[in-house]
């Protein structure tokens, strides 16, 4: 059907060449015997053909030659490449190409077989979307090009940053180690420092000396709370500060809170109430005591002599919610926030203790490594609440005696054996002072060397020993296990060390040994003395 429509008795139908002539393509036909049939203008002047080459009736092979010897279809012997075109364009049902015209325009050259035998060679000028297609290329190498140079400049910036970074970590390990060797250098003195002037308090009591002795050591002890709170910054800075969950029992960890605290309240004429609670919660015990310590610390700071603190727990669903309450000064509720800033202090807080306003930024940084939430609640003049919430562990320990304070006096003492080993003659002078007055037997030595040169335990057995935990030698730990094969039997002992990682307190009580960190309180020092004597 397609042959007659084109062809009439042998002609080309002129309304169907008509039409071809308004395509925007170049078009050509081709017979079976691929000899040309019909053809527009556009495929004339686009392939810039010479007139002897659009007659009907010229040969396919004769334009391809033609054209291969003009050079349009490549390089070679124009009769070999006008054969290879051919026979392309005649084995393929259809086929499409890209070149360029004389005129230097882009043409796409599409052929396609006809049922017949015959050829259809049918090309578009796509100069414009060639041009913008090599414009868009440009752009996107341009574009690859500016990526790749942002990426060499974010990888060098990347590893500058990060040369940056690791310096900063090492200048932070740096200061943390020097003031981990320089607080034990400082902490030494003022261990002996504070063990003398209690000593020298207890024995000019009612004298005015006394008062003397006293502010002595009050200023000692605030040297001592800055310190310790440096060190504990420094530590988080550098990211030392490491959480390790444990089961905690409750009433234990609030029975060392109140033999610690119990003496500083008593000096401050602050009933201190600690309640305690047969539960388990699950927390770092170290981290979470020091939030503790810092709360009840702050609350007997800042109660007038004859107030209260309570410190208890309440079980709330599956956790339990640990009270410090306080009759003390109280605290705004718009200056809430403030007061776990850095260095900030309220005023009627400084009027009422000294201080850097450090710990309570302290507990905040603590509890957000933990994730424990704290509440406060508080009314000026009236006291305040802090609440940290900890997840609690099914079951219960088995229910706790009630806590009795350590209120042994020094007198019960009398006749205790207390071995002290510190390599600091200093510290071991100001101790036997302190111990001898009161009234305890007390021997010391600056190493296990010296036990064993000087005979120390011939005819003499300590009922407990307080030990350095550095040690010239060895450490207090490995001391501590020595001295109990040599005696025999059951030992206490306490470990007396300026490093308060919870790593040493850790291993120390995983060994059964209580610690007492340096600067020795003498109040803290006397209430464990009374609970382990108890236990002879």
């Amino acid at each position: 059907m397609a042959d007659r429509a084109i062809f009439a008795n042998g002609a080309v139908d002129p309304g169907l060449a008509g039409a071809i002539d308004q395509l925007p393509y170049g078009i050509a036909v081709f017979d079976k015997a691929l000899t040309l049939v019909v053809s527009n203008a556009t495929y004339s002047s686009g392939l810039g053909l010479p007139p002897s080459l659009l007659a009907p009736g010229t040969s396919l092979d004769e334009i391809l030659l033609f054209m291969a010897r003009r050079g349009d279809l490549g390089p070679g012997t124009p009769q070999v490449v006008a054969d290879q075109r051919r026979r392309l364009i005649t084995s393929e049902p259809t086929t499409l190409t890209q070149r360029s015209n004389m005129a230097g325009h882009q043409l796409e050259i599409h052929t396609a077989l006809r049922p017949d035998g015959g050829l259809v060679i049918s090309f578009s000028d796509v100069t414009d979307r060639a041009r913008a297609e090599a414009a868009l290329e440009q752009v996107n190498h341009t574009l690859e090009e500016r990526v790749k140079d942002r990426t060499r400049a974010l990888t060098l910036l990347n590893a500058e940053l990060e040369k940056a970074r690791a310096k900063a970590d090492e200048a932070n390990h740096e200061k943390t180690r020097f003031l981990a060797a320089a607080s034990h250098d400082l902490l030494q003195p003022l261990n002996a420092a504070r063990l003398y002037t209690s000593t020298l308090y207890e024995r000019t009591r009612g004298t005015p000396a006394a008062e003397l002795a006293a502010s002595i050591d009050a200023s000692l002890n605030a040297v001592e709370d800055i310190m310790s709170t440096l060190l504990d910054i420094s530590r988080m800075d550098s990211g030392a500060l490491k959480v390790t969950r444990t089961n905690i029992d409750i009433f234990d960890l609030l029975r060392k809170i109140e033999i610690e605290f119990q003496p500083l309240a008593s000096e401050k004429d602050i009933q201190l109430r600690v309640v305690g609670a047969s539960l388990i919660v699950r927390s770092d015990r170290m981290l979470l005591a020091r939030v503790i310590q810092n709360l009840v610390s702050n609350a007997i700071k800042y109660t007038r002599p004859g107030g209260r603190v309570l410190v208890g727990c309440r079980r709330r669903g599956k956790s339990v919610r640990l009270d410090v309450i306080d009759t003390g000064i109280g605290i705004d509720r718009h200056q809430h926030q403030l007061i776990f800033t850095e260095f900030s202090r309220l005023e009627q807080g400084a009027r009422i203790a000294p201080g850097l306003g450090l710990g309570l930024s302290i507990v905040q940084r603590i509890l957000a490594a933990l994730d424990h939430p704290m509440e406060i609640e508080s009314v000026v003049g009236k006291g305040s609440r802090f609440s940290v919430t900890v997840p609690v562990i099914a079951g219960n320990r088995p229910a706790p005696a009630p806590i009795e304070p350590p209120a042994r006096a020094a007198a019960q003492f009398d006749g205790l054996h207390v071995l002290c080993v510190d390599n600091e003659r200093s510290i071991l002078d100001a101790m036997s002072s302190l111990l001898e007055n009161w009234g305890c037997d007390i021997r010391t030595a600056t190493s296990l060397k010296e036990i064993a040169q000087l005979g120390m335990l011939e005819g003499w057995v300590p009922d407990l020993v307080l030990m350095d935990y550095h040690l010239d030698q060895t450490s207090g730990l490995d001391a501590i296990e020595w001295l109990k094969q040599i005696v025999g039997g059951h030992l206490p002992t306490i470990l007396v060390t300026a490093d308060r990682t919870p790593a040493v307190r850790q291993l120390a009580e995983t060994r059964g040994t209580a610690v007492l960190n340096k600067p020795v309180k003498p109040a803290a020092l006397r209430a464990l003395l009374a609970q382990m004597s108890k236990q002879l």
